[in-house]
Formats: C-alpha cells, sequence, structure tokens
C-alpha cells in the first residue's frame, strides 16, 4: 500500500480568494433533532485566513441550532477545477451581528482539514453561478452589510 498522506489544515492563496469572491457553498452539519447529515446553500462566506472561514445565516435558521448541538460541518466549495471539503469546527462568534439590517449570526469555522473531493480522472469546466433574484440595489447594500460585520 501506498503512503497516506496527510490533508492540508489550511486554505492556499488561491482557496482564499475563492472564498472571498460571491462564492456558492455548500454546508454540511448535523441535524440537531434527526441526528442526518443536511446540506444547505450559503452565499455570505468569508476567508479572513488560511485557518477560518465565517459565514453569516438568519439567526433563527437550522443551521444555528445545528452547529449548537454539533459543531463539526463541512462546507463543500467547487471552484479552481475541483471540488473542495473544508472540514472544521464552529463557533457562535455573534448571534446577532451590529449594524446589520436583518437578524444575521456570525459563524466561524476553524479549519482542521482541507480535501480535494472531485473524483479521479476530470475537473470542473464551468463553476457554479446564481443571480439574486431580489432587488438588486437593496441586496448590495444589504451585502455590504454583512460582509463588513462578519470581517469585525
Amino acid at each position: 500500500m501506498g503512503k497516506k498522506t496527510e490533508a492540508p489544515t489550511t486554505l492556499t492563496e488561491q482557496q482564499i480568494a475563492l472564498l472571498n469572491e460571491e462564492t456558492l457553498v455548500l454546508l454540511s452539519t448535523v441535524d440537531a433533532e434527526t441526528q442526518t447529515p443536511t446540506v444547505n446553500a450559503i452565499s455570505w462566506v468569508k476567508a479572513p485566513s488560511e485557518s477560518k472561514v465565517r459565514f453569516s445565516v438568519t439567526n433563527s435558521s437550522r443551521i444555528v441550532t445545528n452547529v449548537k448541538a454539533n459543531p463539526r460541518v463541512t462546507l463543500c466549495v467547487i471552484g479552481l477545477e475541483t471540488v473542495y471539503s473544508i472540514v472544521g469546527k464552529c463557533t457562535i462568534l455573534e448571534e446577532k451581528m451590529e449594524g446589520v439590517a436583518m437578524p444575521l449570526a456570525k459563524i466561524e469555522v476553524d479549519i482542521s482539514a482541507v480535501y480535494d473531493s472531485m473524483f479521479w480522472g476530470a475537473k470542473i469546466t464551468q463553476e457554479p453561478k446564481f443571480e439574486k433574484t431580489y432587488d438588486l440595489e437593496k441586496a448590495k447594500a444589504l451585502d455590504e452589510q454583512v460582509y463588513t460585520a462578519m470581517l469585525k
């Protein structure tokens, strides 16, 4: 058998840049009630350093309940021609961020491993894109509030 290599425990500069764009991220948590895996699409995500990722969700979201019960999560990111699974442990930094028009929680993930999860012999040729379907001016203003508060 070949020697097993350790997974990186930090993000590369390219991965940080990808996460600091408006990137679709899939967040896996364990449901607090049923104990089954659950996946949610999130977009308010930033990587303030190579060892941490922050995200924001409505503070009444099931995600908040789930990470309170079990702080272990996986963030799935599609980009840079592959799929990354970023594994870590969450801390809720703020239940309600100041300076944001909506009641949003700020959650930080301490990264324990970063895996390339793409199946062998293939690469991603087109990254997922999304567009906001509500008032674009309001969306931009809210995004600015959220990102500013997330990085405080």
